[in-house]
């Protein structure tokens, strides 16, 4: 049985050999350099720190086989509502049914703490990431050409927004 729960710096360590195989071999990621455990206790801190969410999910011998979170949108105080949001699945475990409980438990999490809108960049093409977000709401909001390079090829990015309250 898989548990959710709330990330701490400690799990960068894992968190880093379920990112770092995106950054290094797809265009899912942009960045271009594995993140070191380091860099990503900061990460993960940071989010913490700003009062937003960072959930990883577990198997059943407690070890992190997902994470999801989110960030400010944009720094200016107008944006204070809006969210980015984030999710990664070790590779050899998607398509089983964990990104829509790991991502619903984050929507719940940003709803709780009164944030209208969310928003999901993802790189194109991603079928599968496409079809998560908007069998959980998500409608596609923009469309960016050619914004990326990486692995010899431009990239473009798409985004998606899901309203989390009324109004």
């Amino acid at each position: 049985m898989t548990t959710i729960r709330p990330a701490s710096p400690l799990d960068a360590a894992r968190i880093c050999a379920i990112y770092n195989p995106y950054v290094d071999g797809t265009t899912i990621s942009f960045e271009e350099m594995p993140v070191s455990a380091d860099d990503m206790a900061a990460r993960i801190a940071d989010v913490i720190n700003g009062g937003l969410p960072w959930l990883v999910l577990t198997d059943d011998n407690d070890a992190i086989i997902g994470y999801a979170y989110a960030t400010r949108w944009r720094a200016r105080p107008a944006y204070r509502h809006a969210v980015e949001s984030t999710i990664y699945l070790d590779s050899a475990l998607a398509g089983q049914g964990h990104g829509m409980r790991l991502y619903a438990s984050l929507l719940d999490a940003l709803r709780t703490r009164g944030l209208h809108t969310v928003i999901a960049g993802i790189a194109q093409p991603n079928e599968r990431s496409v079809r998560l977000h908007e069998r959980l709401g998500f409608a596609k909001v923009a469309h960016f050409s050619e914004v990326g390079f990486k692995l010899g090829m431009w990239l473009d990015v798409g985004y998606w927004q899901m309203r989390l309250t009324a109004g």
